[in-house]
């Protein structure tokens, strides 16, 4: 079995995103810039939000911030939209996602200019992606694309399933999956809630994707040996014996299925880094004007 290390990954890859952005500015290129809009105090978005500013410093981009309190209004919220589109200094945006109820997410979503739209959610590119047409793609599935790809791990021909049907990872991975690309080529079955049998597909898959949000769904019997499993569940757990009074732990039982698997990425250190690293490498893309 290979432990697939999402965090090496991801450092390798920041690392030649920092050289190239080197190089942009020696040739006279503008520096790239992210910038992120923030609502409400939710911790995990605002860890997320924090890693990512980090991560901007250490490959050499500008970044900027945009906090806002959760009871702003809509009208707020697409007013700084429509200013970021049109900010020629900025290269890209997200939205850090959950927002307050009473903002409508797809309002938001498709009022990013698409070639700003690094975090790939807008409709525009997310159509782009199903016609094979250069365009962002989403920070997760394009993570776990390159993890493939530096493994190299192959998957033509492969069959592939993939468990969970989100917009952010389950149908634009079974896409990519698809794709006639070096890292593509399977046969895919996308599985969710109303999947009859899942064991069934499981246990006929090359190559296991679970994005189902359910701690430890995954179990031994439901995985043939030497499959690849991508975990890209993040889901906390109560115990007791640890400090924080918690633990986090993927859709897979990683003990017992790590036993069957050839390759396997772990939770935490897998999928999760490696969103970040691509989130910089779409913002790169625009900086670059190749989409």
């Amino acid at each position: 079995m290979i432990l697939i290390d999402g965090k090496k990954i991801s450092l390798e890859l920041q690392s030649e995103i920092a050289i190239e952005v080197k190089n942009l500015i020696a040739s006279g290129k503008k520096q790239p810039h992210l910038a992120a809009i923030l609502v409400g105090d939710d911790p995990a978005s605002q860890t997320y939000v924090n890693n990512k500013v980090r991560a901007c410093d250490n490959v050499g981009f500008k970044s900027t911030l945009v906090r806002f309190p959760s009871s702003v209004e809509e009208e707020t919220l697409l007013a700084t939209i429509y200013e970021l589109n049109n900010n020629d200094d900025i290269d890209g945006y997200i939205i850090q996602l959950p927002l307050p109820r009473h903002i409508s997410e797809q309002k938001m979503i498709e009022a990013i200019h698409p070639n700003k739209d690094v975090d790939g959610f807008h409709p525009v590119n997310v159509g782009r992606l199903v016609l094979n047409l250069p365009t962002y793609i989403s920070a997760t599935p394009f993570g776990i694309i390159q993890l493939l790809e530096r493994y190299d791990i192959p998957t033509d021909g492969k069959h592939c399933v993939v468990i969970g049907r989100s917009h952010i990872v389950g149908s634009p991975m079974s896409i990519l999956m698809s794709k006639n690309t070096t890292v593509g080529n399977c046969t895919v079955t996308l599985c969710h809630s109303h999947t009859k049998n899942l064991k069934e597909h499981t246990l006929n898959a090359d190559i296991i994707i679970a994005a189902i949000g359910i701690p430890n769904f995954i179990t031994a019997d439901m995985v043939k040996q030497g499959a690849v499993i991508i975990d890209v569940g993040i889901n906390r757990v109560d115990d007791a014996s640890v400090s924080k009074g918690f633990k986090l732990v993927g859709d897979v039982s990683f003990a017992e299925v790590s036993e069957k698997a050839s390759y396997i990425t772990p939770v935490p250190g897998g999928v999760g880094p490696m969103t970040i690293a691509s989130l910089l490498k779409n913002t790169l893309i625009a900086a670059k004007k190749l989409v």
